[in-house]
């Protein structure tokens, strides 16, 4: 057979499998479904990321508010703790940036017990058991309808048939994904709130490069088992079996695998014990070496005798009356500070040790856990599809870090202002008088850059071409070797 009489026979035979798609109950059952479950729910994520843009901006002006006229140092850092504003792609990706908080529903659990799905969802789930749907009988059925073996008879080679089956498949599936997202994606256009940058729909590029691959897998994978059985019905009950065990299984199961080969410690119990340190031990240490401070100096100057006694308005009078109590006093009011730094220090550093035990240990079980996850191509795809619209493990990387730089500016900001503050009046107690901060530097929030977010999902990416790539060879590999009779 010439290559151009081979080229024609699988363009037919890629034409044949197109029509014979598009002509089937699965085909419009798969099309209805994605038509109205991808619009509506972008829709739903559409009002809901407006919703949460309306919470993270009250809340932001709330805080402006709040720092006017109440902006104590000792509750400060509390009341500025750096947020995440929603993300634009949180319209498509859920990711893990949503709030599953039980307030934030107003009490009501069905949102918690029956959460929204996302497009990776939509993806992951529905459309590879569509794959699985469209192609259980594609070798199958053709025994059982006596084609296979005119196929065969034309001399077309086997992988080419196969080849011609996937991508027929493929295009056929496409087709209402790429329709129905296209309505969801003017939904999102048309909605004057959400704002997408260039960034944005590069990672949808990339998410969906992403979705050919994990489709291609299923799709080969149903052809790979349909070419291993003689009838469409124990074709279909493998390929469920093996969806299952792909899909819903591995990643679940994956967790429980790491816990109990790489253990790590109760977080409650050590939140519990750190707690304890860096507030009752560490308040107790404080009072401890305040004391021996205080008495050290009181017993070097006498001056100070029953200063402890004397209230704020008297110890002023004094330090004007008498410049001794007053150079004593500024000495006592550095000793009190050097001794509860001091006792955080060394509380800190012994909660320290029982994070830095438990982040290590969590960091090697969540490792594992990826590891054996990624068995799984649905554990692959997702882990693409959340880290390139940053909403997934990794944004919540880049935002602690970026946390960490503010907290580094916000302590240089502090502490010279703590000190001025001291300089103007020595008696002041600086961690619980409000004060003006409308210099302080303020946390704003910027999205990773598109170029590091693709270097992170290479693995996946390549992960999933290789699961692509081998189920296509094995499914070949199982053609050639399967009795066509």
């Amino acid at each position: 057979m010439t290559c151009d009489k081979e080229t024609a026979m699988v363009k037919k035979l890629l034409a044949k499998e197109i029509l014979g798609h598009l002509l089937s109950f699965r085909f419009l059952a798969v099309s209805v479904l994605l038509l109205v479950i991808v619009p509506v729910t972008v829709l739903v994520l559409t009002n809901d990321t407006v919703r949460k843009q309306d919470e993270f901006s009250r809340g932001q002006i709330e805080i402006r508010n709040y720092l006017s006229q109440y902006a104590h140092f000792n509750r400060l850092a509390n009341v500025i703790r750096p947020s995440q504003p929603p993300v634009p792609f949180l319209t498509l990706v859920r990711g893990l940036s949503d709030d599953t908080s039980m307030n934030s529903f107003n009490n009501d659990p069905l949102p918690v017990l029956f959460p929204m799905i996302d497009l990776t969802f939509i993806l992951a789930i529905l459309l590879s058991l569509a794959a699985l749907i469209f192609t259980y009988d594609a070798i199958s059925g053709e025994k059982e309808d006596g084609t296979l073996k005119l196929m065969l008879a034309n001399r077309l080679s086997r992988s080419k048939i196969i080849l011609a089956k996937l991508g027929g498949s493929l295009i056929t599936l496409l087709i209402p994904f790429l329709a129905s997202l296209s309505i969801g994606l003017m939904l999102i256009l048309l909605n004057p709130r959400i704002a997408w940058k260039g960034s944005d729909w590069g990672a949808l590029g990339l998410i969906l490069i992403g979705s050919v691959l994990y489709l291609g897998f299923f799709l080969g994978l149903g052809i790979l088992v349909s070419s291993r059985h003689a009838s469409s019905s124990s074709s279909i009950l493998t390929s469920l079996f093996v969806w299952v065990l792909l899909v819903l299984v591995v990643p679940n199961i994956s967790p429980y695998i790491a816990s109990l080969i790489r253990p790590a410690p109760s977080v409650i119990k050590i939140g519990r014990e750190v707690d304890r340190m860096t507030d009752t031990d560490r308040d107790d240490l404080g009072r401890k070496l305040e004391k021996e401070k205080r008495d050290a100096l009181i017993k070097a100057n006498p001056v100070l005798q029953g200063e402890d006694r004397m209230s704020e308005a008297e110890i002023k009078t004094e330090m004007g009356r008498n410049p001794e109590f007053a150079r004593v006093y500024g000495i006592l009011r550095k000793e009190r500070e050097a001794a509860w730094r001091e006792a955080n220090v060394i509380q800190g550093a012994k909660a320290k040790v029982l994070r830095d035990d438990l982040e290590t240990k969590e960091q090697a079980q969540t490792n594992l856990s990826i590891g054996l996850s990624m068995i799984s191509p649905l554990a692959a795809f997702t882990y693409l599809s959340a880290d390139l619209s940053g909403t997934g493990m990794r944004n919540q990387k880049h935002f602690e870090t970026m946390r960490d730089a503010y907290w580094q500016s916000y302590g240089d900001y502090m502490s010279p202002k703590m000190e001025a503050m001291r300089k103007a009046d020595p008696t002041l107690d600086v961690w619980n008088t409000a004060t003006d901060v409308h210099d302080m530097p303020w946390f704003t929030f910027k999205e990773e850059a598109l170029s590091a977010r693709i270097a992170a999902v290479f693995g996946p990416l390549i992960l999933l071409i290789g699961l692509t790539l081998t189920v296509f060879v094995a499914a070949v590999v199982s053609f050639n070797k399967a009795d066509v009779r």
